[in-house]
């Protein structure tokens, strides 16, 4: 499904993508796992070829992203509120989406009718523009727009953002359902440990913009391996900021004794 070879993506003197190869296949779900400044999002702009890599490439089905769009016809992805068509309202948006897919109305509306639970009667029937809806339901509105023509690869980043409890709750069971009924691959990036343990079989750890691991997660068995990798990170972090703590300290002390003399 997705190849990655020898890609690199670099701001400044900071590389923010740096992997040689790794393959996701078709119907693999995978959650992509990292702290702030892994490169996750990075990672997902340059597979939607919303960057330009500096090396190396992305094909999806064979396709380098860069040079042909025909992966766009399957693909559906939601990165940020950047998606979303701001001025129109819930319907407007959603019936955009469709025509640009080649869906009626009618389609339109059975598609959306899975998601009645998700959009919690907030959604639909509001007569006003997405600018004007909250943080939470701009991402459910993002998320099924991503999910509407029924794509063979789904990418979400951060998609447990801004969302209650309960909608939580639901948009994963719908992501797995969505996998195992269409076949499809679903790529997701989350800080929240728990629900990407939840939801992916397999999951992949970047640091520094490079993919570390490669985990295969059965009933949840994923959760210990990244929670004693995120604590030894804590960790050395701590141990960092003493050391440069007692090296400002160790600077500061002979100009004190200088002034005291």
């Amino acid at each position: 499904m997705i190849e990655i070879n020898q890609l690199q993506k670099n701001f400044g003197e900071k590389k923010a993508v740096d992997i040689e190869k790794y393959s996701i296949y078709q119907g693999d779900m995978l959650g992509l796992v990292g702290n702030n400044g892994a490169g996750k999002t990075t990672l997902f702009r340059l597979i939607l070829d919303l960057l330009q890599a500096d090396l190396g490439n992305v094909t999806i089905n064979d396709i380098d992203v860069s040079k042909n769009e025909d992966w766009k016809q399957f693909t559906g992805a939601f990165i940020d509120d950047g998606f979303l068509i701001d001025y129109l309202t819930p319907e407007e948006y959603f019936y955009f989406i469709g025509k640009m897919y080649g869906l009626k109305k009618e389609e339109v509306d059975e598609r959306l009718l899975p998601f009645e639970r998700f959009m919690s009667n907030e959604v639909l029937g509001q007569k006003k523009f997405i600018r004007n809806f909250s943080a939470g339901n701009k991402q459910k509105i993002g998320i099924i727009s991503a999910m509407l023509h029924h794509p063979q690869l789904l990418i979400l980043d951060e998609p447990f953002n801004f969302l209650d409890p309960s909608s939580q709750s639901i948009i994963k069971h719908l992501l797995r359902k969505y996998n195992e009924d269409h076949h499809a691959t679903v790529i997701i990036s989350s800080h929240n440990l728990n629900h990407t343990v939840d939801v992916c079989p397999r999951i992949a750890l970047m640091e520094n913009g490079v993919i570390i691991r490669d985990i295969q997660n059965e009933n949840n068995s994923a959760e210990k391996e990244l929670e004693d990798y995120f604590n030894v990170r804590i960790e050395e972090e701590i141990e960092e900021e003493k050391m440069e703590m007692t090296a400002q300290e160790t600077i500061v002390q002979p100009e004190e004794k200088e002034e005291q003399a």
